[in-house]
């Protein structure tokens, strides 16, 4: 790329990590304010939940939609669309009467900011092919990789001067934002020669042809079952790292942010190595280092060793993702050009069903112990490597 193409890039891949990071943002910044919801609608602390239940299940099962309409439509009309109701979303959430209207237009909420999420990476998609794809999406992985990283903080910040309904507002303004910048700075990327007739049983055809395409299905696990494993690192580091190793609601942050940068380490090496090194030695080094890292974690889980003995080998595990995630994505892509829509959808969706699946089973054995975390991380990972050989490399050998 020139200097003024990197520029390019650049801008372009700050303006879609932005949409990235609307899911994480949706999810993570009211968390801090659940009791006081509780208090307002005078209502249990698992409807609360519930509406963040309802979020998730909207960013799921939007990405599906919103990925096949935008095979159909194109890429800017339905992000439009999708921005626009998810600032009234956002409003009708900050002012909602009772807790079933919250629950309800969370749902609306997540399935729209689920358009953000597949839609820039469909646009990754149709803009680039090859080792610039790898670079695109690692730099779109920079921004990305922030919010889960910054929106807690933001929430908190905001609750320190305002209530829950402000957190809500400041992400209508966030909506607001962005589909003003949809209006006037993304341009359509794909022509109309090149979409999906508008058709329910062709997309489904088409969902049907990519769960039949072998390799694609074996990059897409691979992926998957890695990133499940960051749910269950996620869901059940508060419990390890403050009830059984004592740690501070402070040193807890700093340690759960360290390893949020090795997942943006992890993006940025492949991004910036992939002229010199193959996204297949990439991916498969990251699935050997989760491995490795995972087995690390069980030992020490086990003989109950010290706090640094856990946190560096979860450090490895998460760059791992990084890596992973970053090599997965542009091979899974490389020949959906006519798909992107639908194949960044699955890519997009299966994390979270798989995340929602192995998530509560880190606490089966209680919240003063390590090893549910150890197994679970050690079982995705030796899933992900037996989808990567199995169903990518067996499969190779057996086309040619």
């Amino acid at each position: 790329m020139t200097s003024k193409n990197n520029q390019h890039a650049f801008r372009l891949a700050l303006l879609l990590g932005l949409f990235s990071t609307l899911g994480p943002f949706t999810i993570d910044m009211y968390l801090p304010a659940f009791p006081e919801i509780v208090k307002q609608f005078g209502t249990t602390a698992s409807l609360v939940q519930l509406s963040l239940t309802a979020c998730l299940l909207g960013l799921g099962i939007g990405q599906l939609v919103m990925g096949s309409l935008s095979d159909v439509y194109g890429r800017r009309n339905p992000l439009l669309i999708s921005m626009a109701f998810y600032v009234v979303a956002s409003l009708a959430c900050a002012f909602s009467p009772n807790i079933g209207v919250l629950i309800a237009f969370r749902f609306v909420q997540g399935f729209s900011a689920s358009a953000g999420i597949v839609i820039s990476r469909a646009i990754a998609r149709d803009l680039y092919s090859g080792h610039e794809l790898t670079k695109f999406f690692s730099l779109l992985l920079l921004v990305g990789n922030l919010g889960p990283l910054v929106a807690p903080v933001t929430g908190s910040g905001i609750l320190s001067f305002t209530t829950w309904i402000g957190v809500f507002i400041a992400l209508a303004i966030l909506g607001l934002y962005l589909l003003t910048m949809t209006k006037w700075k993304l341009q359509e990327t794909l022509p109309s020669d090149r979409r999906r007739p508008s058709n329910f049983m062709e997309q489904l055809k088409n969902y049907g042809s990519l769960l039949r395409d072998r390799q694609f299905v074996g990059y897409m696990l691979a992926q998957g079952i890695m990133i499940a494993g960051v749910f269950a690192y996620v869901s059940g580091t508060p419990f390890i790292y403050q009830n059984i190793y004592g740690a501070s609601p402070t040193v807890f942050a700093l340690l759960f942010g360290s390893n949020g940068i090795s997942l943006i380490i992890g993006s940025q090496v492949v991004g910036r190595m992939s002229h010199r090194v193959s996204e297949q030695a990439f991916l498969l080094f990251g699935l050997w280092l989760a491995f490795f890292a995972s087995i690390t974690v069980l030992v020490v889980a086990i003989v109950h060793g010290p706090l640094f003995a856990l946190v560096i080998p979860l450090f490895f595990f998460v760059a791992a993702i990084g890596i992973t995630s970053t090599a997965a994505f542009p091979l899974a892509m490389e020949s959906q050009s006519q798909n992107a829509g639908s194949a960044a959808a699955l890519l997009g969706v299966i994390p979270f069903l798989l995340g929602a699946v192995v998530s509560p089973l880190v606490g089966i054995a209680g919240e003063n112990t390590a090893v549910p975390l150890g197994v679970i991380i050690l079982l995705t990972s030796a899933a992900a490597m037996f989808a990567y050989f199995f169903l990518v490399r067996r499969g190779s050998r057996g086309v040619a």
